[in-house]
C-alpha cells in the first residue's frame, strides 16, 4: 500500500498515534501538508523541541522544550475541530512517564475527535506499554520516479543533454539515497565538474559508502576488477553478462524479475571472491561485504538484531551487491555448534529473507565446502543459480597466466611460454598460478635480472597445490560436481 493511501486510511479510522519512522523529516512534512490539503480538510500543527509550534500565528512559539505541554495543545483545541499534531523527534520521550501517562489520558480523545497525532523520528523504540497505541508507518526512500523527477528538474533547470543509458544509470545510483543526499551530491557534482556525466556515477556511489560506514557489519568495496581479468568460467561470464542490464527500468518495464543472487562453490583460489568483485565492477552497482564473524553477538537476541539492520541497509542502498564470503562457515549444518539455537533462528530469518526479498539486492555467496551448507540455503528458489568453480583445465591455465604477466609486464608478456605454463601447472588454482609468478619474480629480482619463463617453471615445481594437501576434499567437491545438482562455471570442464 503507498504511503499516501495508507496514512489516510489511519487517519480516517481515527487512529489515535501514528509513528512514521524517517530520516527525511522535511520530505514526510511537505508529503503530509501535500496530501492533507488535496485529500483531508484538517489543519496541521508542527511541533519540535526548540521552536516548539510553529506555521500557526495562534499558537506560535507554544511549548518550547517543554514536550509535555506539546501535548496540552490537542486538549485546548474545541472538539470539533479537525487537527494533525506533527510531533518531531517526540518518540525521544516516550521513555519518560508523565508523557507516557499523558499520551494513555489523551488517546481517549483521539478515538472520539477528529485528531490525530503523529510522531516523526528515525529512531524506532516505542516502549511496550505504548506499543498498542502507537501505529507505526514506514516512510520509503525516493521511489524512481520521484528520483527521475528530481533529475529531470535539475538536468532542465542547468540545460545539460543526458542521454536515456546515463539518465537510468543516474537513477540507479540514487536509489537508497535520501531526497536532500541526492540534491547535496548532484550540487557537488556541478559545482566540480560543471556538467553531469557518466563520472558522476561514481560520485554517487561514494555517497552511499558514508550510510555504510556507520555500519560494523557491512563492509563497502572499492571493487576494480573486471570480468576479463578472470580467466576460463565462461559460462558463468555468459550467464552474468546476459543479467547485467536486468535492473534498470527497461527490464522492469518488460516484467522481467530482479535477479536474486548466486552462490558460487568451488575449490579455494578458483575466483570466487574476484567474481563478485567484477559483478559490482561490470554492473556498476555499490559492493557490500556482509562481515560473518561480527554478525554473531554475545548478547542474546543482538545477532537477528544485527541480521535485520544487515538486510535494512542492503535494501535502503539497492540496487547493490551483497557479498557474503565463505558462507559455509557461517552457517554450518553442524547442529552441536552450542549457541543455545542462534544460529538457526538466524539462518530462518536470512534464508526467509532471500526468497521473499523484493528490493533489487543480488547476493553473491561463496562457498568452499558444500557439506558444510544446510540443504535449505541450495535449495532451489534461495538463488537463482549455484555454479561450481573447479581447478582451471589447461587453456584456462593458459588464459590465467596472460592475464597475471600481462598484469606485471604489459610490454613483454609476449615472450613467456605459455603452453610450457599450463603444462606443468596441473592441479594449480588461479591463486596459486599467480603466487608462481611472484615467486619467479622475487628470485629474478633477488638475481638483479628480468625474470623468465624458466622462473616460473622453477617455483611451479617447489610450490605444492592445496589441491594435492587435499586431495579427499577436492575430489569429493568435483564428485558432487559431476551428479548434475550445480552448474558448471567452464565450458571445457572434464565432466562435459
Amino acid at each position: 500500500m503507498k504511503f499516501n493511501d495508507e496514512l489516510t486510511l489511519l487517519l480516517k479510522a481515527r487512529y489515535p498515534i501514528i509513528f512514521i519512522n524517517t530520516v527525511e523529516e522535511d520530505r514526510v512534512e511537505y508529503v503530509i501538508r501535500k496530501h492533507i490539503k488535496t485529500s483531508l480538510n484538517r489543519s496541521i500543527y508542527s511541533w519540535d523541541f526548540v521552536d516548539g509550534y510553529t506555521n500557526n500565528p495562534n499558537n506560535e512559539g507554544f511549548a518550547k522544550r517543554n514536550p509535555l505541554q506539546a501535548l496540552e495543545l490537542v486538549e485546548r483545541l474545541t472538539a470539533e475541530t479537525p487537527a494533525i499534531f506533527l510531533l518531531k523527534d517526540f518518540n525521544r520521550f516516550l521513555t519518560d512517564i508523565s508523557i507516557s501517562r499523558k499520551l494513555k489520558n489523551i488517546s481517549r480523545i483521539l478515538k472520539l475527535q477528529p485528531k490525530t497525532i503523529i510522531i516523526i523520528g528515525s529512531d524506532f523504540n516505542i516502549p511496550k506499554e505504548l506499543q498498542d497505541l502507537i501505529t507505526v508507518v514506514q516512510f520509503q526512500l525516493p521511489t524512481e520516479n520521484e528520483i527521475n523527477h528530481e533529475l529531470t528538474r535539475l538536468v532542465t533547470s542547468l540545460d545539460i543533454n543526458v542521454d536515456s543509458e546515463l539518465f537510468e544509470s543516474l537513477t540507479q545510483a540514487c536509489q537508497g539515497l535520501s531526497l536532500e543526499r541526492i540534491r547535496r551530491v548532484l550540487s557537488k557534482i556541478i559545482a566540480t565538474h560543471k556538467t553531469i556525466d557518466k563520472n558522476s556515477i561514481g560520485v554517487l556511489l561514494s555517497e552511499k559508502k558514508q550510510i555504510i560506514s556507520q555500519t560494523e557489519i557491512l563492509e563497502y568495496w572499492s571493487a576494480n576488477e573486471r570480468i576479463t581479468n578472470i580467466g576460463g568460467v565462461e559460462k558463468l561470464k555468459e550467464w552474468l553478462k546476459k543479467r547485467k542490464t536486468s535492473f534498470g527500468l527497461q527490464a522492469s518495464n518488460y516484467g522481467l524479475p530482479t535477479p536474486r543472487g548466486l552462490l558460487l562453490v568451488g575449490i579455494q583460489g578458483t575466483g570466487k571472491s574476484l567474481t563478485a568483485k567484477a559483478i559490482a565492477t561490470e554492473w556498476q552497482l555499490p559492493l557490500l561485504k556482509l562481515d560473518v564473524g561480527k554478525l554473531f553477538g554475545g548478547i542474546v537476541g543482538e545477532s537477528e538484531s544485527r541480521l535485520r539492520q544487515m538486510i535494512e541497509v542492503s535494501e535502503t542502498l539497492a540496487p547493490c551487491i551483497l557479498w557474503i564470503d565463505e558462507i559455509d562457515k557461517a552457517f554450518s549444518n553442524n547442529e552441536s555448534n552450542g549457541d543455545s539455537g542462534t544460529s538457526n533462528r538466524v539462518l530462518a530469518t536470512f534464508i526467509s529473507w532471500l526468497s521473499e526479498k523484493t528490493k533489487p539486492v543480488f547476493v553473491v555467496a561463496t562457498a568452499n565446502n558444500v557439506n558444510l551448507l544446510p540443504l535449505e540455503i541450495i535449495r532451489k528458489g534461495r538463488f537463482d543459480e549455484i555454479f561450481f568453480l573447479d581447478l582451471p583445465q589447461q587453456q584456462e591455465r593458459e588464459q590465467i597466466f596472460k592475464i597475471h604477466i600481462k598484469e606485471f609486464r604489459p610490454n613483454g608478456w609476449s615472450s613467456f611460454d605459455y603452453e610450457k605454463l599450463a603444462q606443468l601447472s596441473e592441479s594449480f588454482s588461479g591463486a596459486e598460478i599467480r603466487q608462481s609468478i611472484i615467486e619467479a619474480m622475487y628470485q629474478a629480482f633477488y638475481e638483479q635480472r628480468e625474470f623468465t619463463t624458466d622462473d616460473i617453471c622453477l617455483a611451479l615445481n617447489e610450490l605444492i597445490p592445496l589441491a594435492q594437501l587435499e586431495t579427499k576434499q577436492t575430489l569429493q567437491l568435483q564428485n558432487w560436481a559431476a551428479s548434475g545438482r550445480i552448474r558448471l562455471a567452464s565450458s571445457d570442464s572434464i565432466y562435459i
